[in-house]
């Protein structure tokens, strides 16, 4: 009986040390790896420009609330 009950225990541990560790060490240590080199040439282009389209974004959003604010002082506590 409690023979029975180790090695269901056993066995699924045994399952994941052999073919779950290993694979999740080195896709670990892979990611830690890309992590640490930073960012490729097209992310930070990416990213670049991102950063411009939300800074021209913000520009528009407060000129809108510049034309509300004129027109409609009270549109603000409509919300």
């Amino acid at each position: 009986m409690v023979e029975g009950v180790i090695g269901i225990i056993v066995a699924p541990i045994v399952i994941f040390l052999i073919f779950v560790a290993p694979i999740w060490l080195v896709m670990h240590y892979r990611s830690k790896k890309q992590v640490a080199q930073g960012l490729s040439q097209e992310e930070f282009a990416a990213l670049t420009e991102l950063a411009n389209k939300a800074e021209v974004m913000a520009e528009r959003i407060q000129t809108l609330e510049a034309i509300l604010d004129a027109e409609a002082p009270q549109w603000r506590n409509r919300a």
